[in-house]
């Protein structure tokens, strides 16, 4: 049997996983049931299993039966602070926690894709690393993976990475969509804090009123970025957050908001980030007020590799049909921190679209959303296609290595 036929037997598997962990999601990087039930799943799979040390992660390595490279395969697994309205028969049970961002299908499809290559371990030359991420939603899991040695789990270290990201909406039911270079966006954290002197709503002018300067700095900093920055090298400002006094006749002390910076380029957000502190200062200057302004970084830029997005897509179209592949004509401007893998080892992110059958893609509620909701049905498909993606890679590096043995120092050196 193929892998998508055998992935579709294992569907029902799949879907009681995902389901039971929609059910009990978990926040940053503290993932105890969640890790529990993962590890309950791979249990008999005869895995190379280690638990994170400061976080609940999972590293999962299958030792293929002949050596050979080695390719890591990520999900993540974290969820959202967002009470649920999904209108799922198997919502969240707990309160102001949803995955509202498909990470538990991520988990599924991971879990499926080490069942499928477990089966066929013999056949394999090389290594497979599972990485099973908490804290993708700004804690930066994988660089702390990275860090307790996800790269040196096998015998070798990666030589290709890939994942897969589901959405509830954008795309249609089953398609797969990536590009090549900048898939998704650098992001930033910028934080402000305006100080002035607190008073009585009724004589403004005996005190030093932080609000309008700090609405002033929200529109200045799209000002600045339209007028400083080149459209075709975007950057794009949102200001999520916004906090000022606590009643509408007193002036406040302070007032603070956080914005999120992102780029497409490294070059660009390194421009942005004192260009906006030029701009914050200015307005407290010409307002009389201080202001307390700093970056906090998140992710780099999502790059993938152009020759595994060839590969992504020779493999979609003889596994699934040519029409279930979309080459994207730009990038999104979310931030992933799959980043940090693929600025270490060539590969790609693939898009799978889970929106809900009755629903329309282009008005579906989206990732993120509280009323966002995913199909199960696309479970089997993502699983398949990861592990056919491995079994690609290291059969075709194998090859190459049978047939001239300097093809494997060559290949590494160019990685």
């Amino acid at each position: 049997m193929s892998l998508r036929e055998d992935a579709a037997e294992i569907s029902g598997e799949l879907r009681t996983l995902r389901h039971a962990l929609h059910r009990e999601p978990e926040l940053g990087l503290v993932l105890p049931r969640t890790q529990e039930k993962v590890l309950t799943a791979l249990d008999g799979l005869g895995l190379e299993i280690t638990a994170g040390k400061g976080l609940h992660s999972i590293t999962a390595v299958l030792h293929g039966g002949a050596p050979g490279p080695t390719v890591l395969l990520r999900g993540d697994m974290d969820a959202l602070p967002l009470q649920e309205n999904s209108g799922s028969d198997f919502t969240s049970r707990v309160d102001g926690t949803m995955h509202a961002c498909g990470h538990d299908l991520h988990t599924a499809i991971l879990t499926g894709a080490a069942k499928l290559l477990a089966a066929r371990r013999e056949s394999l030359a090389g290594d497979v690393i599972f990485m099973f991420q908490p804290g993708e939603e700004g804690q930066d899991g994988a660089a702390h993976m990275i860090a307790e040695g996800v790269l040196a789990a096998a015998r070798s270290t990666p030589t290709a990475a890939y994942a897969i990201h589901v959405t509830s909406g954008l795309l249609p039911r089953g398609v797969f969509a990536t590009r090549p270079g900048p898939l998704m966006a650098a992001c930033a954290d910028f934080r402000v804090t305006v100080r002035g002197r607190g008073g009585h709503g009724s004589a403004p002018y005996r005190a030093k009123d932080p609000v309008p300067a700090a609405c002033e700095m929200v529109t200045t900093l799209q000002t600045t970025v339209t007028r400083q920055f080149d459209v075709f090298d975007p950057v794009v400002v949102t200001v999520g957050y916004f906090r000022a006094g606590t009643k509408n006749n007193i002036i406040p002390d302070t007032a603070e908001f956080d914005a999120t910076v992102r780029a497409f380029s490294a070059e660009a957000l390194d421009r942005v980030k004192p260009a906006l502190l030029t701009a914050v200062k200015g307005v407290a200057a010409a307002h009389g007020l201080e202001v307390d302004a700093e970056f906090h970084g998140l992710y780099p830029v999502t790059v993938n590799d152009p020759n595994a997005v060839d590969t992504v897509h020779a493999t979609i179209a003889e596994t699934f049909g040519e029409e279930r592949f979309l080459r994207m004509a730009n990038p999104l401007a979310g931030a992933e921190d799959f980043s940090r893998i693929l600025e270490r080892v060539p590969g790609a992110m693939v898009f799978l679209g889970a929106t809900l059958d009755d629903r329309d893609p282009e008005i579906a509620p989206y990732n993120h959303s509280a009323e966002a909701a995913f199909d199960d049905v696309v479970l089997p498909d993502g699983a398949a296609l990861l592990a056919q993606l491995a079994v690609g890679h290291l059969n075709r590096d194998a090859a190459a290595t049978a047939a001239d043995p300097s093809t494997a120092v060559e290949t590494a050196r160019d990685r």
